[in-house]
């Protein structure tokens, strides 16, 4: 019987957790062994007491656990000391940023850990389920608006009052991606005129759909990229792009931007020179900031005020919601595991389409082309 661990997150302000007693319950079912560091799901509320409900075993002591699990589920990249002492062949489940955390990656392979990275879930239809970017995009989209009204000095809705009334507040959202969507569906609820810039045409129907305007851009050859991600548009475009979104954030009262290329830094959308035009008590959430930010002047978890413009750069928006946003992410988990554990034991099957996909590491190799790249010495 294969045995599943656990940890509880280190990572400051991390609240989520990679399992929870429902999904607990279903390993269990599946003939797994699982074991929970104490206090892990506290954070998500969920109590450890309910763990050990669904027939799991707590313990004090995870670098124990760690040293004797046969897989290892996280939420965010474990630390490279921490891989140390995984045994040969245990498998890490997680949200690893490869090409952020290269020396995690050096650690896997040389303890010939076989890793699954879920941000690196192929997009098809059969692997829907387990697309946790996804999952925790949408609650990045939603809080992200929920943040813009909170720290904006006027409303949201269209008012109508004895006083007089109040015009409903612009919002401009760059990236009509999962969170995109999710920001411009919220703002619409709570009353705001939403413009909606994105390089793909093919998204303009669903911003319409969910009551946003489409901004037109040049007409040059599609932002469309894998998956069904943005591709990383040239210079040119990019500039064009700037010029005509500045216009429509000379009126905004707020702007969120979403925009990320996979694998590389997240585009320029918002210039300084651009936030000169904005309105004096306007605010900027940039969801883009730990891929270096789609707004010039964004840093993490900072707050910078430039002109009368506040810019936010909230660089872990779903662990300010973490009931849900771990319950999404352990189902997707869990369906990933399914794909790996059959009868109890643990069987890696390199020419599954989502496995092949999500192979990290595997057998003391890099199996993901872009992380080997990386790894490469220059030259």
């Amino acid at each position: 019987m294969a045995n599943v661990f656990i940890p509880r997150e280190r990572r400051p302000g991390e609240t989520r957790v990679a399992a929870t007693p429902d999904t607990v319950r279903k390993m269990v079912k599946q003939g797994l062994e699982v074991v929970i560091e104490r206090g892990a799901g506290e954070g998500s509320a969920y109590p450890d007491a309910d763990y050990e409900t669904a027939g799991a075993r707590l313990t004090d002591d995870p670098g124990a656990a760690a040293e004797t699990a046969d897989i290892i589920l996280t939420v965010r990249p474990p630390e490279p000391d921490d891989v140390a002492g995984l045994k040969p062949g245990a498998v890490l489940i997680g949200l690893l940023a490869p090409h952020q955390n290269l020396d995690l990656v050096r650690s896997m392979t040389e303890r010939k850990v076989t890793s699954l990275a879920m941000e690196l879930i192929p997009r098809i239809t059969r692997a829907q389920s387990m697309d946790a970017l996804s999952s925790q995009a949408s609650i990045a989209g939603y809080r992200a608006v929920l943040l813009a009204a909170w720290r904006l000095p006027k409303y949201f809705p269209l008012l109508m009052t004895a006083a007089g009334t109040i015009a409903p507040a612009r919002v401009v959202i760059m990236g009509a991606g999962v969170a995109g969507l999710q920001a411009i569906a919220t703002a619409r609820r709570l009353g705001a005129v939403v413009e909606v810039s994105d390089v793909r045409p093919v998204v303009k129907e669903q911003v319409e759909s969910l009551g946003g305007k489409f901004i037109p851009l040049p007409e040059l050859p599609s932002g469309e990229g894998q998956g069904g991600y943005a591709r990383e548009m040239g210079e040119e475009f990019l500039r064009q792009q700037r010029e005509i979104v500045k216009k429509h954030l000379s009126t905004a009262n707020a702007a969120i931007t979403t925009a990320l290329v996979p694998g590389r830094r997240a585009p320029i959308l918002i210039t300084k020179e651009m936030l000169e035009v904005m309105r004096p008590g306007s605010v900027i959430v940039d969801l883009a900031v730990e891929q270096g930010g789609n707004c010039e002047l964004s840093q993490p978890d900072r707050e910078v005020m430039h002109n009368g413009v506040l810019i936010l750069g909230p660089s872990n928006l779903p662990a300010g919601m973490p009931t849900d946003a771990s319950n999404l992410y352990a189902k997707n988990v869990l369906a990933l595991l399914q794909e790996i554990v059959k009868d109890g034991s643990v069987t890696i099957n390199a020419a599954n389409e989502v496995l092949a996909g999500s192979l990290l590491t595997h057998g003391g190799a890099v199996l993901h082309k872009p992380t080997a790249d990386l790894l490469q010495p220059p030259g």
